[in-house]
């Protein structure tokens, strides 16, 4: 199974030195499931452009392939013509292009509105050399008029450019099915990976899932908050919960999975083990 499929892991830019060890850690323990790649995201605006990069230098001078994230919300042509030739000088061969959030109190987005738009530039700027990643909402985009609206920009994504997608997490393999078929029926060939998000706090989870559109069924909200502050029985149900949806997207055709691990490695290496891989 796992010769076919592509398997990867998100990290967040450490903000400390603690954060940075911790980082180093997670990342060794999840290199020796030999993922094909790890990505770092990138705050709003860029805000975290100097600690995305020093993390893919950190992720790439151990050895392993480092994905960062670019966004484009904020940002200028210049800027990332710079980013571009600065990862092409470490060595990275892949990007995620997003087209990010614009943070609080910038009021212009700068010379980018969309993700196609830099697909495009990056295409334009270094030919084949990156292999370019692009968002999916599978339950899609909370700012989607739409959901057709959300389809076709997501077609133009991938019209400009993009190698494959990795899509918002999700807890309804249903969601992802449909949106998979919708997006094949109007001309999408790319894979498009399943982001698995591992249940660790409630809290935080709901707190995620609201701000990015993603639902959580209420079956599974109402079960975990009956556990109160029972972390133990919150984890216990989470793996349950997010093993039998790894199985069932990988049984169902989905090409791979994309671990968000908020830079913890345990959550995401016990999944692995109950599914066998």
């Amino acid at each position: 199974m796992t010769n076919s499929k592509s398997f990867s892991f998100e990290f967040f830019p450490p903000q400390t030195p603690e954060g940075v060890e911790k980082l180093a850690v997670a990342c060794q323990q999840l290199a020796q499931l030999k993922p094909e790649f790890f990505s770092v995201t990138f705050g709003a605006g860029g805000s975290t452009r100097d600690r995305t990069l020093e993390a893919i230098r950190q992720i790439h001078a151990e050895g392993y392939n480092a994905a960062p994230h670019i966004s484009c919300i904020g940002s200028t042509r210049e800027n990332i013509r710079t980013l571009l030739n600065l990862y092409k000088e470490i060595g990275v061969r892949r990007l995620v292009a997003l087209r990010g959030d614009l943070p609080s109190g910038m009021a212009t987005t700068g010379e980018f509105q969309y993700a196609n738009e830099l697909v495009s530039f990056i295409r334009d700027e270094t030919g084949a050399h990156f292999h370019i990643e692009v968002a999916a909402y599978p339950e899609f985009h909370p700012q989607a008029r739409s959901p057709r609206d959300d389809l076709l920009n997501f077609k133009r994504k991938i019209d400009a450019g993009a190698d494959s997608a990795l899509t918002q997490y999700f807890y309804n393999a249903d969601s992802y099915f449909r949106f998979v078929e919708e997006a094949q029926r109007i001309g999408v060939t790319v894979p498009i990976v399943p982001g698995i998000m591992p249940i660790v706090r409630f809290s935080q989870l709901a707190r995620f899932s609201d701000a990015c559109g993603a639902e959580i069924p209420r079956w599974m909200r109402k079960t975990l908050e009956s556990y109160g502050d029972d972390t133990d029985a919150v984890r216990e149900f989470g793996l349950d919960v997010v093993t039998q949806l790894c199985e069932k997207l990988l049984a169902g055709g989905a090409p791979g999975l994309h671990f968000y691990t908020l830079n913890q490695a345990a959550p995401s290496l016990a999944i692995w083990k109950r599914l066998g891989l």
